[in-house]
């Protein structure tokens, strides 16, 4: 995944992509702050965030059908700004998960596959919000 990143950030210019990480740095510092000290319990919407995995999908289908025909800059920008909040609230989700305060937890024999998951989301929120940021 590290190499995929790399190459599809080889694509775009350099201040992008800086501006990119240090957003997505920022965002995941501060998710990571408010899920250790909120009572908002994300664990409890699993269904929610289910729902948001297929609106993602069919959102993600139906703009690239309409960016095939015809490239919309605002479309495109629009559909990466969504996602990366999407992934967003996922990576709010897998850290309450992780951290375990809350209604459901994982259970230490799993913490291995939550830190991954958490991986997942950082690396998906940086490159929607380079997509968002554009091409060189």
């Amino acid at each position: 995944m590290a190499l995929m990143a790399g190459t599809i950030a080889s694509m775009y210019d350099t201040t992008a992509v800086l501006i990119a990480m240090v957003i997505t740095a920022k965002v995941a510092i501060i998710v990571t702050i408010f899920c250790f000290q909120t009572k908002v319990d994300f664990t409890s919407c699993t269904g929610l965030f289910c729902v948001l995995g297929i609106v993602v999908l069919l959102t993600s289908i139906v703009t690239a059908i309409v960016l095939y025909y015809k490239y919309i800059q605002w479309v495109h920008m629009v559909f990466a700004a969504v996602v990366a909040i999407v992934f967003t609230l996922f990576l709010a989700y897998d850290t309450q998960l992780l951290v375990g305060n809350k209604r459901y937890a994982l259970s230490p024999e799993e913490y291995v596959f939550g830190a991954l998951e958490i991986y997942v989301d950082i690396v998906y929120i940086f490159l929607f919000l380079l997509r968002f940021l554009g091409w060189k």
